[in-house]
């Protein structure tokens, strides 16, 4: 059994890591390097070297060592030794180097490893956890009823989307099988500078917009943004706005700026009218927007339905009818 801390760990530092990589994809030798040798010192018990190279907030958010080394026992004791190399690569970010290897193990499990290094190759991100599965759907098939536009002016970028693992991490979610995450980049980037204040984010406060005509059923207003790394796992969609667009379908716009939601339960909204801000509440990396349609209100209880927009620019291409993927810049048609 992984430690509660542990466990807790693992899924800030898998936000985190995901918000700082790019989808650029480069070959790094020295992050090679240093993500092989991190790695193998991981699988063979080596947790004083680890701990020491780890960052001071890495450091902090563990509490001690014992806990990396109740870590490494339990993937040990359930998945074995490592048995073979399926793949492995680096990703370069603003500021940090990524390396990402999946692996087969003795039990017949793959893992996915990934190791993050500052700039002075002070580890500053770890996870390592079964490779996922996309969730099963009888949607598949599915075409949106409601006439869906994009929630947002102007160019945004599509940081997941799609149906596969490798295009949208969502996929392994039922109710989010067919999500998007939004972000707007300049120059290969999504903020200003170091990117440490919410600010510095070029999506940050910008309008959301309802994508369709529906009825306000739920609504989040009060939660604080989080700061640059730090995440509300207990709340993940923070503030957020629930739409009923009619037929059974349910649309959720989330992480939405404290104090910016415009309606109230029961409300009707035309396409476009305003809802909101984007923000950083919930369990965010980052800011940004999340937006998943599914068949229930109740975002732990519905199935994920795909959500089709219409008459939109994807890489500047007019797409008539389209769900946008991951590596996309996307905007409204004129």
């Amino acid at each position: 059994m992984i430690p509660s801390k542990i466990s807790r760990l693992i899924v800030c530092l898998t936000a985190i890591v995901i918000g700082a990589a790019t989808h650029a994809r480069a070959t790094d030798a020295d992050t090679l390097k240093l993500g092989r040798h991190f790695t193998e010192v991981f699988q063979q018990g080596g947790a004083e070297e680890i701990w020491q190279r780890m960052s001071k907030k890495m450091q902090e958010a563990l509490g001690d060592i014992d806990y990396l080394k109740g870590f490494q026992a339990s993937i040990s004791a359930a998945h074995g030794p490592q048995t073979e190399i399926v793949e492995e690569e680096t990703e370069r970010g603003d500021s940090l180097r990524t390396y990402r290897r999946r692996s087969a193990h003795e039990n017949g499990a793959d893992l996915i490893w990934r190791w993050s290094f500052g700039p002075d190759d002070r580890i500053e991100g770890f996870y390592v956890r079964r490779v996922p599965e996309a969730s099963s759907s009888a949607h598949l098939d599915y075409q949106t009823r409601a006439s869906l536009e994009l929630p947002f002016t102007g160019d945004w970028y599509v940081f997941w989307g799609g149906r596969t693992l490798e295009q949208n991490y969502h996929a392994e979610n039922q109710a989010q099988r067919f999500a998007y995450d939004f972000i707007v980049r300049e120059d290969g980037s999504s903020h200003v500078g170091d990117g440490a204040a919410l600010e510095d984010y070029y999506c940050w406060d910008r309008p959301i917009l309802a994508p369709a005509d529906g009825t306000v059923v739920a609504q989040v207003d009060g939660l604080p943004d989080q700061a640059i790394g730090e995440t509300d796992a207990e709340r993940p969609a923070g503030n957020h706005v629930v739409l009923d667009l009619g037929a059974g379908e349910f649309v959720f716009l989330a992480h939405l700026r404290r104090g910016s939601v415009k309606v109230e339960i029961g409300d009707g909204v035309r396409g476009g009218d305003e809802i909101g801000r984007c923000g950083n509440s919930g369990n965010t990396s980052e800011p940004h927007l999340h937006m998943h349609m599914q068949t229930t209100p109740d975002l732990k209880s519905g199935e994920g339905l795909p959500a089709q927009f219409q008459n939109y620019r994807a890489d500047g291409v007019l797409q008539e009818r389209g769900e946008p993927v991951r590596g996309q810049t996307v905007s409204a048609a004129d």
